[in-house]
């Protein structure tokens, strides 16, 4: 009988258990290692596309495309900072595209103040002759507060769907 109860308890606390996890986020849930997926992206916005309507919203942004691609020797005019910026985001560290907290999660990370960003991980470490995360990191770092701020708006209204008349 005092096994039962042992037993029973044992199992209740587990239960208990996976429920605090389950209802503390989806963050820490994911973080576990449990449902790993790749992120929901709207259907309407390709990542590929998305770098140009961040540029139509902040025309000043430093594109950083003077990278030299490895197989045809020319500059490859479309490898851009926000490009390649979105690609870290989406597919390296696979955080979701449309929300606030992600991306200054992934500015933190250019910025040196969250994860450390691998050189061999990095967008365009293998198409490049050059590696970009140093000129990227600098570009970021050059950039205000409210430029970081603006940046990170317009991707998430780009993911979002949210047209910059009506943010």
């Amino acid at each position: 009988m005092r096994r039962k109860r042992s037993l029973s308890l044992f199992i209740t606390a587990i239960g208990v258990a996976c429920l605090v996890i389950l209802g503390s986020g989806k963050h820490n849930f994911l973080q576990l290692g449990f449902l790993q997926q790749p992120p929901a992206i709207a259907q309407s916005v390709r990542i590929s596309d998305a770098w140009q309507q961040v540029y139509q919203q902040l025309p000043d942004l430093p594109l950083e495309n003077q990278y030299v691609n490895r197989q045809t020797g020319k500059v490859d005019p479309e490898n851009t900072l926000v490009r390649r910026l979105i690609s870290y985001h989406t597919y390296v560290k696979g955080r979701p595209p449309n929300y606030r907290l992600d991306w200054k999660l992934t500015l933190a990370d250019y910025l040196g103040a969250n994860e450390w960003i691998r050189e061999e991980s990095y967008p365009g470490h293998d198409t490049l002759r050059q590696n970009p995360l140093e000129g990227d990191r600098a570009a970021i770092e050059r950039l205000s507060r409210n430029q970081r701020n603006a940046l990170v708006q317009a991707l998430v209204n780009v993911f979002s769907g949210v047209s910059k008349d009506n943010s």
